[in-house]
């Protein structure tokens, strides 16, 4: 390599670890007048969903309101405005990692494989992989299901358990993805699904608010345990500590419990329809020492 090219080379690395070095962080960014932007889902019903008036609304969406706000506290600008950026299961952990959202509010599951791209906060659920039927199915577990076909969500984890037990069970099931969770409860009223399987909070939420509920049911044992949490940047450790401790002064102070008791047990849009769903056990002993360490 010649002297020239060798300047050039050491100019231009200089350059990009200069960037790095001065990146900006989401705290500096909103302290600069700008936006905090949150991704939320179409139809990942209660946590986040649109409501009839085309509004993104549900517990994660509650939740994330509550960090809104501590970050106009933190960087003292109470007139901070919030973007909106609807997000799918196959694209929310790439909106994410690529500085597109700050904070995803929905029901992503925080395991392993996703926190080498992305950072998480303190779970705010805890559910597990289950089947959704026709209310005449003979179907009770996964293994019911040899020979039939199964649908489940792109770019969800209970999509890859279904597909690692099928595949060491050699159970023989057909099994195909759906681009989002209402089109996969479609497939199953249509038959053209014998079985959709994803979170059951998910699975009891979209039930509910199809035109004929009582068509369906919710079957199975947990295929997977699910600890789910609000999404952010995984190298953004000052904005994650702001965020880590909001949810854990609302889950200390029981501040969370009545934003729970709001979209679990009291009728919610589009149909007023209440869930009628408790805070389980498991959820309930995890917020004894909230964290978000998960072992999963």
């Amino acid at each position: 390599m010649n002297t020239s090219r060798l300047s050039w080379t050491m100019a231009l690395c200089a350059a990009c670890w200069g960037g790095l070095a001065t990146a900006e962080t989401v705290l500096e960014r909103v302290a600069g007048g700008g936006k905090l932007v949150i991704a939320h889902r179409e139809s990942s019903i209660p946590f986040s969903y649109m409501d009839a008036n085309k509004k993104p609304v549900g517990y994660a969406m509650d939740l994330c309101q509550k960090l809104a706000d501590a970050v106009r506290k933190k960087t003292g600008k109470a007139n901070m405005q919030v973007e909106y950026l609807m997000v799918t299961p196959a694209n929310r952990i790439a909106m994410v990692e690529q500085g597109k959202a700050d904070l995803e509010c929905g029901s992503t599951t925080n395991n392993a494989e996703r926190r080498q791209k992305v950072g998480f906060t303190i779970p705010h659920f805890i559910t597990g992989a289950r089947l959704l039927v026709r209310a005449n199915s003979k179907v009770e577990r996964i293994e019911d299901l040899e020979g039939k076909k199964l649908v489940s969500t792109k770019g969800t984890t209970p999509l890859k358990a279904a597909e690692q037990a099928n595949r060491e069970r050699l159970l023989n099931v057909t099994i195909v993805e759906a681009p989002d969770h209402a089109k996969a409860v479609e497939m199953v009223e249509a038959s053209e699904a014998d079985a959709f399987v994803m979170d059951d909070v998910l699975l009891y939420g979209l039930a509910a608010n199809r035109s004929n509920p009582a068509a369906l049911k919710v079957v199975g044992k947990f295929l997977t345990t699910e600890p789910l949490a609000i999404m952010l940047p995984k190298n953004d450790p000052e904005f994650k500590k702001l965020v880590d401790d909001e949810m854990r002064r609302l889950i200390v102070s029981k501040e969370i419990y009545p934003i729970y008791d709001k979209w679990f047990l009291k009728p919610i849009p589009p149909k007023n329809t209440p869930l009628n769903m408790p805070v389980s056990y498991l959820l309930k002993d995890f917020w004894k020492y909230p964290t978000d360490q998960v072992p999963f």
